[in-house]
Order: C-alpha cells, then sequence, then structure tokens
C-alpha cells in the first residue's frame, strides 16, 4: 500500500542523532539555540526572535498565553485541527467560530470581521496562504503548521501577523524527529516571554511556568530537516504539478503556496477513495464533516468541503512509480465517473 503520507527521513538525520547521543548531552542545549536561530535565518527575522517548543500546540497555547488571551474572544476557523481549540481553552480564551471562504480551505475574512473576537488564529490550510494585508482590529496569530516556506507579497508566512506558529509533528513540511513546534515574531518581547515561559526550572520566583522544551535530539533532526526543506519544497511542487497535468480540479492559492497537500474535489469521494485503495493506494477525507469545530449546520461552506475533498498522497519521498501508479488509478476512475 502507498501510504498517503510519510516522514522523509534519511543518513543525515541519522548522522545528526548519533552526533547528539556521543556529545552525551540530549537535552534543551546548543542545538536547539542552533535551530531557532537557523529558522530566524530562513525567515529573514533577527536571532533570537523563535522559541523551539514541544509541539505546534504548545506553540498556539504560548501565543496565545503571550498575547494575554484569558478572557479574550479568540476567532477561528472551523474547518482546522482540533489542537486550536484546545489551545483556546488551555488560555483561557472564548471561542469565536467562522467558516470559510467558498472555494478555499481557509477562514473567511469578512466573516471574521464582523465578530467581537480581538484576537484570530488564522492558518494556512494544506500550504495554500491566505492574504492578511488588510486585516485590521484584532491580533493575528498565524498557524503556518502547514505552510513553512510560503510566501505572501514577499512576506513568510509566520510574518504577517503579531505571532507565527509552526509544527513539526512526523508528517509536516518538516520534522524535528515527530513532534516539536516553533514560535516566532518581530516582536522580541512577546518571545522574551515565552522563552521564560519556558524555562521552568531552577528559577526564583513563583511565577507560572511548564516544561515545554524541545530536547537537542529533536533539533538536531529539524536543522537537518530545515537544510533539506527546499529540496523538499521542490519535490512537492513537482508531483503537485504532475496533479495538475492529469486535469485534476484540486484546490489552489494564486499566492506563492508551498504543496503540503494534494486535495482534489468530487462529488463522490468515498468512491474515489475505495478505488484507489484497490490499487494499493491510500486517500483520505482530508476533514471529516464530524470533525468541524462547530456545529455543521451552522457553517455550510465547511461542511460541503468535507463532503466533496480527498487528500492524495504527497511527500518528497514519493517516488515516480508510485505516482504513475496513482495517477493511472486517478484517470481510470474519472474515465469511469459519469
Amino acid at each position: 500500500m502507498i501510504p498517503h503520507n510519510r516522514p522523509t527521513l534519511g543518513p543525515e538525520e541519522e548522522a545528526a542523532v548519533i552526533r547528539v547521543i556521543r556529545s552525551g548531552w540530549l537535552a534543551q542545549g546548543q542545538e536547539v539555540q542552533a535551530f531557532e536561530a537557523e529558522l530566524c535565518r530562513f525567515l529573514g527575522l533577527p536571532e533570537h526572535h523563535a522559541v523551539a517548543l514541544t509541539s505546534g500546540t504548545a506553540a498556539l497555547f504560548l501565543a496565545l498565553w503571550a498575547l494575554q488571551g484569558r478572557g479574550k474572544k479568540v476567532a477561528f476557523p472551523v474547518y482546522t485541527c482540533s489542537s486550536i481549540r484546545h489551545a483556546i481553552a488551555m488560555a483561557g480564551g472564548e471561542e469565536v467560530q467562522v467558516d470559510i471562504t467558498p472555494g478555499t480551505p481557509n477562514l473567511a475574512l469578512e466573516q471574521l470581521a464582523q465578530t467581537e473576537a480581538t484576537v484570530a488564529i488564522v492558518p494556512h490550510m494544506y500550504g495554500l496562504p491566505l492574504d492578511l494585508t488588510h486585516l485590521q482590529g484584532v491580533t493575528v496569530i498565524e498557524d503556518c503548521a502547514q505552510a513553512l516556506g510560503a510566501v505572501i507579497h514577499q512576506v513568510p508566512a509566520g510574518l504577517q501577523g503579531h505571532i507565527g506558529i509552526f509544527s513539526f509533528y512526523a508528517t509536516k513540511l518538516i520534522t524535528s524527529g515527530g513532534q516539536g513546534g516553533m514560535v516566532v515574531s518581530r516582536d522580541r518581547s512577546l518571545i522574551d516571554a515565552i522563552r521564560d515561559y519556558r524555562e521552568f526550572d531552577c528559577r526564583q520566583d513563583d511565577r507560572q511556568r511548564f516544561n515545554f522544551q524541545m530536547t537537542d535530539l529533536q533539533a538536531a533532526i529539524g536543522r537537518v530537516q530545515l537544510r533539506r526543506l527546499p529540496q523538499f519544497l521542490t519535490r512537492r511542487a513537482e508531483l503537485f504539478h504532475r496533479y495538475q497535468q492529469a486535469g485534476l480540479p484540486l484546490l489552489d492559492s494564486p499566492l506563492n503556496p508551498v504543496r503540503f497537500r494534494a486535495i482534489v474535489q468530487t462529488t463522490r469521494p468515498s468512491a474515489l477513495i475505495d478505488a484507489l485503495a484497490a490499487a494499493s493506494v491510500k486517500a483520505i477525507i482530508p476533514i471529516e464533516t464530524w470533525e468541524l469545530l462547530g456545529d455543521p449546520a451552522h457553517f455550510p461552506v465547511a461542511r460541503a468541503l468535507t463532503q466533496e475533498t480527498v487528500s492524495l498522497p504527497l511527500y518528497p519521498s514519493l517516488q515516480d512509480a508510485e505516482m504513475d501508479l496513482i495517477l493511472n488509478s486517478l484517470l481510470t476512475f474519472m474515465d469511469a465517473t459519469p
């Protein structure tokens, strides 16, 4: 079975892990500091404007905490990962659920403007960036878990808002060994506050803190993956282009996306998934109706998208022969569909 997703790891990551093990230092240390600095350079930020953490969810929570989100109305799209809802609850915020824009998987900004939210968590779903240039009157947390490397009008994803967060989960654009996250901001005071919260041990005051520290083992893998990111993105773009050449109706963006997912629109999602499975290809419904972060009856655009999309395999280690098999299976299905 060709999996829907899989990490892309190799000898460089293995060597990095061995190097850290032999160093005798496994916990948060110099590798974490280097990973933070290298992500800053990648985004064009000054050094020390990033904090490495245990996960993207931890990054969301600490972004809200740094923005003093307790008691504030926090808007988010219902078509997204449940980690956003968990982070809002952890930070003591009040949910404001918003639908998505037709034809896209992203937050409907015109609906956001009609809410009383003072904070908004804005994901760039599937690597398709959302232009936040004209968004005013709300503090923005950019959720770039699926969009590392995307650019919006020459601004890297993560730097349009007040804070940006990234995830390094096993199957994201890069991984730091299965879990991991990062917070970035142009505002050094927000980053310093988050870093202070992360440094929970051996402190002379009694302020609340928690252990959200990434390990040097994780950071070493993340550093290698970040160096390989341009290569990864190029390969993803090549594979996405092959899907496009086959004439598939894919979700896309007129901006500068990264190809995290290939989401095909179809009126027969279950039949397509079954047809691909019969050819030993794993495809999935990316977000099921029951997974929406609000009552589906109140969010018709998001509900419709859950009922008409399938996520196809797309990752750097997908081989050309595997892609040939996937495309042949897709074309056979399309030819047989009335």
